[in-house]
Parts: structure tokens; sequence; C-alpha cells
């Protein structure tokens, strides 16, 4: 078994550095397999923000910005690993490379402050009060996931090959919980903005989707997940094949359905 990074409690989860920073080993893979996000999302956020000028907190590739690229923002992005920021700037979004706590604005303001599938990485009261620092009065700050809902079958069969072949890694079991796995997330993430002291109450939003995947399609995603991202070739190799023939009994493709939560709050004027 290879030695994976220490699990912390979800509070502590923006101090797993060499987790946080590893996704860009391979961001190709990571663009074309990870899931995006409805484009009713980034409309809400519009609607409840003062103007269409986004900063993409932990931009990575830039699926989370893709939304508000379409609706006409301008997106500037912040990411701590340079290869990903390479691989966005590559579509044409402004990133600038930095930890989102460290930071400058250098005087910059922001209609909206957005993160997909990122805050969990930032310390969550550091962050909020970045957030603030940076957004215009009235701007909003939202932060967001995506949540796996598998059909129920399958999502036992696959729980119980992670729990075969990943007893020490936790984390990467939680995805077979849905939206629960998120809870604490979400309330690490309105625990920060309250202690910011500088925004209203955050409020939680969810909005339901569904995707279809084959086997191939999902054992492209696999590899992307933190913590799986970091087993060495043989082990992986063995998670693959044995997700892979779980997919195979439930018939070769799935449907699931995705819960993305938010938690998001205006901030004062």
């Amino acid at each position: 078994m290879a030695a994976l990074p220490p699990r912390l409690p979800a509070d502590r989860s923006h101090e797993a550095r060499q987790m946080a920073e590893s996704f860009g080993a391979d961001p190709e893979r990571y663009d074309r397999s990870r899931p995006t996000y409805p484009q009713e999302l980034a409309d809400r956020i519009l609607a409840a923000s003062p103007g269409r000028d986004v900063l993409d907190v932990g931009i990575g590739t830039g699926i989370s910005a893709r939304g508000f690229a379409a609706a006409g923002c301008r997106v500037v992005g912040v990411e701590a690993d340079a290869r990903m920021a390479e691989y966005a700037r590559a579509r044409g979004f402004e990133v600038e490379v930095s930890k989102f706590e460290e930071w400058d604005p250098a005087g910059r303001a922001f209609d909206a402050v957005v993160a997909g599938q990122t805050w969990h990485w930032i310390d969550p009261l550091a962050g909020a009060r970045k957030a603030a620092e940076a957004l215009r009065p009235g701007g909003r700050l939202a932060v967001f996931w995506n949540a796996f809902e598998f059909p129920p079958e399958l999502g036992e069969a696959l729980s119980a090959v992670y729990a075969r072949e990943l007893p020490d890694l936790p984390l990467a079991r939680g995805m077979f919980l849905g939206r629960e796995a998120y809870a604490a997330q979400l309330a690490k993430a309105s625990g920060g903005i309250r202690g910011a002291g500088a925004f209203g109450e955050p409020e939680e939003w969810q909005l339901g989707w569904d995707r279809r995947y084959t086997r191939d399609e999902w054992l492209d995603l696999v590899p992307t997940a933190g913590g799986i991202n970091l087993l060495p070739p043989e082990q992986l190799g063995t998670l693959l094949a044995a997700v892979g023939e779980a997919i195979d009994a439930a018939g070769g493709s799935f449907t699931m359905h995705y819960a993305t939560v938010t938690v998001t709050a205006g901030a004062r004027g």
C-alpha cells in the first residue's frame, strides 16, 4: 500500500497542500473528464451580483469559469498550481498564480467571487476575508461543489471496491455519500463567511442534473480525484480494473445524478 497524505478533518482540509496542488499533473484529463456546472448556476449568481466582473478562485483548467464567460463576463482566475494556470490561459482565461489567501487584488474590485470544487482547499476565514477585500459593495461570494449521486446498487458495489482497495483513503470513498459528503464543507464555508463579518447571512442553493457515463468515460475521471491521483500506477491499475468490473456488471454504463451545492452570501455595502 502506498503512503498517502494523512487524512485531515473537514475543517483542516485546506492544510493538505500536497493534495490541493496535485491536480495539475494531467490537466488535459482533468479538463475532459471532470463534470461541468449547470449554466443556471452562473446565471443565478450573476442575477444576484451588481455586474459581470468575476474572480474565479482555483480556476483550474477553466471548467467553472466557462459558464460565466458564456454569459459575457470578464473572468480573472487565481490558481495555486502553475500547470493548471497554463492550461486555462491557453483557453483564453486571464490567470494569476497564487494561493488565494496570499493573492493581492492590487486595488481591483469584482462583482462576484466564485469557486468551483475548490473552497475546501482554502482557509475558510482567510478566504472569506480575501473575497470581501476583492468584492465591490453588494458583490457576491459563491462557492460550489458537484456532489455525486450514483444509482443505488452501483454506488454500493463501488463503495465496496473503494473500501477494499483504498482502506486508508476515506476521502475517496466519501463520493458515495451524495450531498452528505459535502455537509461538513458547506458548514465550514458558512462558518468562514460569518466569521469574516463582511457578508450577509450565507444561503445554500442546490441544483440537480444528470449525466450518462460509459464505463470508459467514468474510468477516465477516476484518476482525477484527490488522493487517487497520487497512487502509484500498479495500485491505480488494480483500482480501475475493479471499478470497471463493477460498471460492467451494472450494464456497462450508468446515469449519474449530480447535486450542485452552493454556499453564497452578499458583501455588505
